[in-house]
């Protein structure tokens, strides 16, 4: 049971401190007051809010945004690796400005629709203060449940409506362009498994030979890799392998015989054991390296489109790169000869070469930029491409070809047939049949 204990303050008068019996049967101060009658009516309503599991401590509701988040939330809340990076990024970037020193239970609604409302003031999209929102929710919602606050900030304010663009897919042909235009065959068949399969990227680059069974053909998806700033992780890593894939679940799902025998005899090429890596970073860099464009003296390359003086320069020349600013690869084989010589001379202030960051997985960034992006310029497509858009092209391309939507599902892991439905009306295509009866019953009226 509570009391009150009297006590001198440093004025030298009298005041009165209230203790409560909290749920764990700890005692709990509920406040200083002046008059011993206060600090009695305190402890006793501080300890009927635990009978009726209300709020044992009135104070922690004092506690600031910024310690809570950082001293609590963020570091005892279950998020995935790459999750918890994201939120920490967002929420020093979007929330502690305006949160940070605030007390948990002084945050309004009126507080959140203002942050909301300046937010886009600044130029923020309607999805990062979509998402920013969710966060904050996110935090409030356990706040909630800690018994920190007494009500709920963000409950009953709208976030702005996201629109949902059409989806643009790769059609075959627009595939076989760019499948045409990869610099070597661990890329093409990289993407030629992905393309296949539906793989997601993290998937696709933590495959090793033991994930499928060779004259079943059936492929187990059972681990993803994850690319994370070594800040984020405990030990300093950057790669990140899960012991599960996307949605915590394992699937199955068939190679086709093309694949499967590309795939085997790319693992007896290069002596690839059971538990190693499909594709690795290394054998990506040396196929890279052999097949960097080389010039013949005295070739004619033809020239560079005109410079902003109008002028055009030879194709694979120091003035090609430099002042007709072309980055072909040609060109830019020129300079890196130019420059790694005048380095081995101990000219240009030479420094060790940059190297890329990876554990023998394929980084995303790295094949992005150094591999997918220029195929996809070369190939001259209406369109931005992703990798990530060739496991929509995967799923689009097997509904449109008739496959049951539920096997689709399956393949492709989705949580929800509501998911695989996007698919359903996205090739260019799609509505060919709609556009034939139409036209059908239009030249009805017409004869």
């Amino acid at each position: 049971m509570g009391n009150s204990y009297k006590r001198v303050g440093k004025s030298g008068k009298p005041r009165y401190t209230a203790i409560y019996v909290n749920a764990r049967g700890r005692r709990r101060s509920a406040g200083t007051f002046r008059t011993k009658k206060l600090a009695d009516r305190k402890w006793q309503d501080a300890e009927a809010g635990v009978a009726e599991g209300g709020f044992g401590d009135p104070r922690r509701g004092r506690m600031l945004f910024r310690n809570y988040v950082e001293e609590t939330w963020l570091p005892n809340h279950q998020l995935e690796i790459t999750t918890r990076e994201r939120y920490t990024y967002m929420i020093a970037k979007h929330l502690m400005l305006e949160f940070g020193a605030v007390r948990m239970s002084d945050v309004l609604p009126e507080h959140v629709r203002r942050w909301m409302t300046d937010m886009k003031t600044a130029g923020a999209s309607a999805s990062t203060i979509a998402d920013s929102k969710t966060i904050l929710s996110a935090i409030f919602t356990t706040a909630l449940n800690d018994q920190l606050v007494y009500l709920h900030p963000c409950r009953g304010v709208k976030s702005p409506p996201v629109p949902r663009k059409p989806r643009t897919i790769v059609t075959p042909e627009q595939f076989d362009e760019i499948y045409d235009d990869l610099p070597s065959a661990d890329a093409q068949l990289l993407l030629e498994t992905d393309i296949e399969t539906g793989l997601r990227w993290g998937e696709l680059t933590e495959l090793r030979p033991g994930d499928w069974d060779a004259p079943t053909r059936m492929l187990t998806v059972s681990r993803a890799v994850v690319q994370v700033t070594p800040s984020a992780d405990t030990d300093g890593r950057r790669f990140v392998v899960k012991a599960y894939p996307k949605d915590e679940e394992y699937r199955r799902l068939k190679l086709s015989h093309q694949i499967a025998a590309k795939l085997t005899a790319h693992v007896t090429a290069n002596d690839i054991r059971r538990d190693d890596l499909t594709f690795a970073l290394e054998r990506m860099l040396r196929a890279r390296a052999r097949i960097s464009p080389t010039i013949t003296e005295g070739e004619d390359l033809g020239r560079t489109e005109p410079n902003s003086a109008g002028r055009r320069y030879r194709h694979g020349t120091l003035t090609g790169y430099s002042l007709g600013r072309c980055k072909c690869e040609h060109c830019a084989r020129a300079y890196a000869d130019y420059r790694a010589v005048r380095r081995a001379a101990g000219q240009d202030h030479p420094r060790s070469p940059r190297a890329v960051e990876s554990d023998a997985h394929v980084p995303r960034s790295w094949f992005r930029y150094h591999v997918w992006k220029p195929a996809v310029d070369r190939a001259n497509l209406n369109f931005a491409v992703r990798v990530h858009d060739l496991r929509h092209a995967h799923a689009s391309w097997l509904l449109a070809g008739g496959t049951d939507i539920q096997v689709v599902k399956e393949r492709l892991g989705h949580g929800s047939l509501r998911t695989t439905e996007r698919y359903l009306h996205t090739p260019p295509d799609a509505d060919e049949s709609a556009l034939q009866a139409l036209g059908r019953i239009r030249s009805r009226t017409a004869s």
